[in-house]
């Protein structure tokens, strides 16, 4: 075992093989006095003491380089991203969340100035824009690059990412009109999306100033790409799955309304047939041999039967999901069509008094056998909130250059809070119970009359009845 002399521990000269302690820190020599510069020291220590120095000395501890501890830190710093991005990427909750965050995640991760991720079309012929954190966001959705063209279009063709350091001297580079800034045109690095060996789309970075993308650069966007292409990929058919769910209920909903329409819209010509059914039924239980109106009852009776054909296809038409395809509205006369309309549903409105006001000869711009069905729901409506003997008023005018039909009864009105919930299909106050109807008539007048450009909303009357007002376009005012 090796021996340590505990003086030269503490301090003292070391002996002749070795360095000792400079004279000029006055360590005293054999005779007590100091030694000279140069000098050597009389005093000899055995030679534990050099191999004690040696022991006492600590090992020296390889530091890594500083590089080394960047490169480390940066790869740290990739991963802990690559784990935020997962977290946040399959919590998102909507489909533009996820995008988002895939792109401002790529931005940042790459110390770009912006990023755009681009989603190959279900035919496989172009690739569209699907989010952007830089560039015009009103082109989402909109700006299109063709498969195989452009430098987004060869990565999604080639499937190996692209570093571009100049892009204004690449001819490959592919301006989008009304997209594409130039500011953020200097540096391009794009990378492939792939999940189940089908390109899902494309992740790109630009920089606005120029900047030679490293391999590492390259790698971690391929990273990134490869992290986030099965969640997009997923994310976008559960979309698609959405939209189509969404569709189906659209047109169930048409459906249910339809069947709502149908019912409701011929309920008022077979109540009209029924109604001049009594009245031949009543004469000949009177024993008349002739009735001088049995004809013109007939003809109008005939007329509904008519009207319900007419009435199918319009229902059809009005229900359909699609947008309807616009009318040709024409001037027509208000009075013609209220006095028409009167004479149709005559029978219905026996039991009240009818008022006509207003202006007789008014032309406004519309499509007349919509406005006709338009008053006959009108005018059902006040029929079955009126009480009998009541007053139902029509009146027509023009205020402002706006032609208006209004039909007034003296009801119980409607309250401030419901006269825009009673225009919602099968909206029904629980005070009127007892009126007979299904809660879709005012629904389908007010979608006809916007089918023609009309508005039509209701009011309180001076009476505490409701009036329903029809606006439309006066053709005196062109």
């Amino acid at each position: 075992m090796e021996t340590i002399d505990r003086d030269a521990a503490r301090g003292w000269p070391a002996g002749p093989d070795d360095e000792g302690p400079s004279p000029a820190r006055g360590v005293p020599s054999p005779d007590g006095q100091p030694a000279q510069a140069g000098a050597p020291s009389a005093v000899a220590q055995p030679a534990a003491v050099t191999q004690s120095a040696a022991v006492t000395q600590p090992a020296a501890v390889a530091r890594p380089a500083a590089g080394d501890v960047e490169s480390d830190r940066r790869q740290l710093e990739e991963l802990r991203f690559l784990h935020e991005v997962l977290r946040l990427a399959t919590t998102a909750r909507t489909w533009e969340d996820l995008l988002s965050i895939v792109v401002d995640g790529t931005r940042d991760a790459l110390n770009a100035d912006v990023s755009s991720f681009y989603l190959l079309d279900r035919d496989g012929l172009g690739l569209t824009l699907a989010a952007t954190n830089g560039l015009d966001r009103h082109q989402i959705g909109r700006a299109r690059v063709p498969f195989g063209e452009g430098i987004t279009g060869r990565v999604a063709a080639s499937r190996e990412p692209s570093a571009i350091e100049d892009v204004r001297s690449d001819d490959r580079f592919l301006w989008v009109r009304g997209l594409d800034q130039r500011r953020f045109v200097a540096s391009m690095l794009s990378v492939p999306l792939s999940w189940n060996d089908q390109v899902v789309g494309v992740l790109n970075v630009q920089t606005e100033r120029q900047r030679r993308f490293s391999e590492r650069d390259v790698a971690q966007l391929r990273a990134i790409g490869d992290l986030l292409a099965g969640i997009v990929a997923k994310g976008r058919l559960q979309r698609e799955a959405e939209a189509q769910v969404a569709s189906l209920k659209a047109l169930e909903r048409a459906q249910a309304e339809l069947v709502a329409l149908v019912t409701h819209e011929l309920r008022t010509p077979l109540a009209v047939v029924r109604a001049y059914l009594d009245l031949l039924a009543d004469a000949v239980a009177d024993g008349a041999a002739t009735v001088p109106d049995a004809g013109e009852w007939h003809r109008l009776a005939e007329e509904q039967v008519l009207r319900l054909d007419r009435l199918v296809d319009s229902i059809l038409a009005s229900v359909r999901p699609e947008e309807p395809a616009p009318l040709d509205l024409v001037p027509i006369d208000l009075g013609a069509i209220v006095d028409e309309t009167l004479a149709g549903v005559g029978p219905l409105l026996r039991r009240h008094t009818m008022v006509r006001e207003g202006t007789p000869d008014l032309r406004v711009l519309g499509d007349a056998p919509r406005l006709r069905q338009v008053l006959e729901h009108l005018l059902e409506n006040a029929v079955k909130y009126a009480p009998p003997g009541s007053r139902i008023t029509i009146a027509t005018g023009l205020q402002e250059g706006v032609g208006r039909l209004s039909v007034a009864d003296e009801g119980p009105g409607v309250p401030e809070e419901w006269r825009e919930r009673i225009f919602e299909p099968y909206a029904r106050r629980a005070e009127t119970g007892a009126a007979r109807g299904s809660g879709i008539g005012l629904y389908a007048a007010r979608r006809l009359g916007e089918a023609m450009g009309a508005r039509l909303w209701c009011e309180p009357t001076e009476t505490g009845g409701a009036r329903f007002v029809v606006a439309l376009a006066a053709a005196v005012a062109l």
